[in-house]
C-alpha cells in the first residue's frame, strides 16, 4: 500500500473547507484537467455518508470509472472515501480539518494499491505516486482559493 500525505493552510472557516472538500461541484471544477464527469449516484452538491459517486475520468490517455463511497463521516472534523470500484486494488482517502487561529488546517491521508502484483508496484514508485500527488495538489489549491475568497459561494 502506498500512502501520501498532505497538509494545506487555508484561511476560512473549518464549516466552509470541509463542505468545499465534499462539494461534487468544485471537485469537477478541480478536476477539468482530466475531463472528470460524475455519471452516477451523488452528481451535484455535497456528498453525505453512506452516499456514492462514480466518476468517469481520462488518466494516462485511458477513460475509466471509479466509484467511492463515504463510509466515515465526523461533520466538521473528518470524512473518508472509499473505492467501492475501479481500476485501484484500493483506495481509501481521509479528509482530515482542524482550526488552528484564524486558519484550517485540511490534512489528507490517501492510502492506495494498485493491481498487477511487483509490476503495480513499480508503476507506483516510478509515476503514479507523484501523479497522485501532484493532482491532489492541484484540488487542494483549488479548494483554498474557493475557501479564501468569495468564490466558495458559487459552489456551497
Amino acid at each position: 500500500m502506498s500512502i501520501i500525505k498532505l497538509e494545506t493552510k487555508i484561511k476560512s472557516t473549518i464549516d466552509i473547507c470541509f463542505d468545499l472538500s465534499r462539494s461534487i461541484d468544485l471537485h469537477k471544477i478541480s478536476t477539468a484537467s482530466t475531463n472528470e464527469e460524475a455519471v452516477d449516484g451523488i452528481t451535484s452538491g455535497l456528498i453525505n455518508y453512506g452516499e456514492f459517486v462514480t466518476w468517469q475520468a481520462t488518466h494516462f490517455g485511458i477513460k475509466q470509472k471509479l466509484s467511492s463511497e463515504i463510509t466515515a463521516f465526523d461533520k466538521p472534523h473528518h470524512f473518508r472515501d472509499e473505492q467501492i470500484n475501479g481500476v485501484f486494488k484500493s483506495i481509501l482517502h481521509d479528509h482530515y480539518f482542524f482550526e488552528e487561529g484564524e486558519f484550517v488546517i485540511m490534512k489528507d491521508v490517501f492510502s492506495f494499491e494498485s493491481p498487477f502484483g511487483i509490476l503495480g508496484k513499480l508503476f507506483n514508485k516510478i509515476i503514479l505516486t507523484a501523479y497522485l500527488e501532484r493532482f491532489l495538489i492541484e484540488r487542494n489549491n483549488v479548494i483554498k482559493d474557493f475557501a479564501e475568497t468569495d468564490k466558495w459561494k458559487s459552489v456551497l
